[in-house]
C-alpha cells in the first residue's frame, strides 16, 4: 500500500501543479490558449462539468459525480486489501485513485473538473479538452486491467 499510496499522492500533486501553472501562470483562459506543439497540442481552457469529455455535463449533480468517484477508489482500495495485488497493479491503482482525487478536489474548489490539454491530429480538429489527472485514470485503469489478476480464476485452477 506505500506504492499506491506515493503514486497517489504524486499523481494529485502533479495534475494539480500542471493546472495551476498553465492557468495561472501561463494565462491560458476561454479566451487565450496556446499552441505548444502544433497542430497536435495545445493548451485551451474548458470547464468540465460532466464525466470525461463533458458527458451528461448539463444535467450531472457535482455531489453526485463526486460520490461516484470516491465509490469507485473506495472500490478499488478494497480490491486491493481483499486481494493482494502485484506491484504493478498496485501502482496502476494509485495512479487511478489520485487522478481521480485530483478531479473531484476540483469539484469541491470550483464546481467544474478543469481541463487545459487538447489534442488535434491529421486534419481533425478535436473539440474535447483533458487534464494530466484523466491521463493518469485512464493509464491506471488500463494498468490494472492489464497487470491485476483475478482471484477466482486461480481458485478455479485455470
Amino acid at each position: 500500500m506505500k506504492l499506491l499510496s506515493a503514486i497517489a499522492v504524486v499523481s494529485f500533486a502533479l495534475d494539480q501543479i500542471s493546472k495551476y501553472l498553465v492557468i495561472h501562470v501561463l494565462g491560458v483562459s476561454a479566451s487565450y490558449q496556446i499552441d505548444v506543439l502544433p497542430p497536435l497540442l495545445r493548451f485551451r481552457y474548458g470547464e468540465n462539468r460532466g464525466i470525461n469529455f463533458g458527458l451528461f455535463g448539463d444535467g450531472a449533480s457535482v455531489w453526485l459525480l463526486i460520490l461516484v468517484a470516491l465509490a469507485i477508489c473506495l472500490g478499488v482500495l478494497y480490491w486491493l486489501w481483499r486481494y493482494p495485488q502485484p506491484r504493478l497493479a498496485q501502482a496502476s491503482a494509485g495512479l487511478l485513485i489520485g487522478g481521480a482525487l485530483a478531479n473531484v478536489f476540483d469539484r469541491l474548489i470550483y464546481g467544474y473538473v478543469l481541463d487545459f490539454l487538447n489534442m488535434s491530429c491529421c486534419g481533425i480538429e478535436n473539440p474535447f479538452v483533458f487534464n494530466v489527472a484523466d491521463i493518469f485514470i485512464f493509464a491506471g485503469a488500463l494498468g490494472l486491467v492489464f497487470f491485476g489478476h483475478d482471484p477466482k480464476a486461480s481458485k478455479k485452477g485455470t
